[in-house]
């Protein structure tokens, strides 16, 4: 088997198939195992580390969890106050409030579209799916008059989006609120001890055969009963042939790849209308926690320039504390002109709402949009994709499996997405393998 792409949905795709006794080949461009899922240890003080990619494990991602424990990693409870906003209030005052209050305004028109959205079995093939996926989260707020100041709340949502409400579809978000993702009885948030990448590395150690890394894949060629993967790598261009190739590249480099014979026009036209949300993600290492008040969360959305920011390592020892920030959407351009005009103090200058910021000791900047291998954070549906493509994303062709955080449906944009999609790829490869070998018996 050919798994293309080490970061947790492959590697997920390459640990199942491993465990059948299949003999996996796991390519990567980069060079290193994880994809979006990068923990950042560089130059940190006390041996600190921080995420400066996928963070968040959240209640109910029962995949991840599940996968770390077999891996024999601990993962410990973070964010247990939950998420606050920072922005302007009713009166145009800028100041901390309940992340929940954020829908108040239109909270009953919400629930109308959920109950909607419910009933349509939460398809993307439906009229409903159609006419919410046309219409903008913007267009929207303006349609049922919601007041000025509301905009700027769902602005505030970009950090999790990693879209602006003028793009975001408003399927995308009732899709959101249709799994209730404010439960507070779900329980914490969590992270791997040690560090989110663990997940990967382990996973990289434990096969027979490590992936092999700068190794770019160019061209897939299937024939009755096999399937051939051209790449290139450090000792230049080669075939490699397998049974089946599972293909977990984000869509952006997907596009990329040429395929014989040629996907189907519609799946093909899945891959090229899906977009990536830019995300620009700074981690700010501080003498002091400064940003810790009683009662208080430590972890905020908002419309500010600098995004989404949350405490970025509660979990470790020591004084010294890391604050992570997340720009997304249209902040990401944002942000990035703050750093390049001001540099890094300008951005902590605009965090003095939280407290008065303590020396700084290190700073990691990671703009997601110009990494080769990734082109943004993670998949974003806005009102340009058609929702009934949807599932072609996760559609395999022929001995080709297709996974990745963008082609789940319930975690998409998460780790556990990415870890889920794998496993589903692998059990379809189980699959058509038995159902082969049953018609040749």
């Amino acid at each position: 088997m050919i798994v293309a792409g080490a970061g947790l949905a492959g590697l997920a795709a390459a640990h199942a198939l491993a465990r059948t006794g299949a003999r996996v080949t796991v390519v990567e461009a980069r060079n290193r195992v994880g994809g979006r899922v990068h923990t950042s240890r560089r130059g940190f003080a006390a041996r600190q580390h921080a995420e400066a990619g996928g963070d968040i494990i959240e209640p109910g991602q029962t995949a991840v969890l599940a996968l770390a424990r077999e891996l024999r990693l601990q993962t410990v409870p973070i964010l247990k106050q939950g998420f606050g906003y920072y922005g302007p209030t009713a009166s145009g005052r800028l100041a901390v409030q309940v992340l929940e209050r954020t829908m108040a305004p239109v909270a009953r028109e919400l629930a109308r579209l959920v109950d909607l959205y419910r009933l349509s079995e939460q398809r993307w093939d439906t009229a409903i799916a159609m006419t919410l996926g046309r219409m903008s989260v913007a267009e929207w707020l303006a349609r049922v008059k919601a007041p000025a100041w509301t905009l700027a709340r769902f602005r505030g949502l970009r950090g999790l989006f990693l879209a602006d409400p003028e793009e975001l579809s408003l399927l995308a978000l009732i899709d959101f609120l249709s799994t209730d993702p404010f439960d507070d009885d779900a329980g914490p948030a969590r992270r791997i001890v040690g560090g989110n990448d663990r997940l990967a590395t382990t996973i990289a150690r434990s096969l027979r055969r490590r992936p092999l890394l700068e190794t770019v894949l160019r061209r897939v060629r299937q024939r009755d009963d096999r399937v051939v993967a051209t790449v290139d790598g450090p000792g230049g261009r080669a075939e490699i042939e397998a049974d089946y190739l599972v293909c977990t590249l984000p869509a952006g480099t997907l596009r990329d790849v040429s395929f014989e014979p040629a996907l189907p026009e519609t799946q093909a036209q899945a891959i090229r209308s899906l977009r990536y949300g830019p995300a620009t993600r700074v981690l700010l290492q501080f003498e002091r926690r400064f940003w810790t008040k009683a009662g208080r969360p430590n972890a905020f959305g908002s419309d500010r320039p600098h995004g989404a920011v949350w405490d970025g390592n509660e979990e470790q020892r020591g004084p010294a504390a890391i604050l992570s920030v997340l720009a997304g959407g249209g902040a990401s351009s944002e942000l990035s002109a703050i750093l390049s005009d001001e540099g890094i103090a300008g951005l902590v200058e605009r965090l003095a709402w939280l407290g008065r910021p303590t020396a700084l000791l290190q700073s990691h900047v990671v703009r997601w949009e110009e990494d080769p291998w990734a082109r943004g954070g993670y998949a974003v549906f806005d009102t340009t994709f058609d929702p009934r493509l949807r599932d072609l994303l996760a559609r395999p062709f022929g001995r080709v499996l297709f996974a990745g955080e963008h082609t789940h449906i319930r975690w998409q944009g998460y780790m556990n997405g990415a870890v889920e999609s794998g496993q589903r790829a692998a059990t379809e490869i189980e699959l058509l393998h038995l159902c082969q070998f049953s018609r040749r018996s």
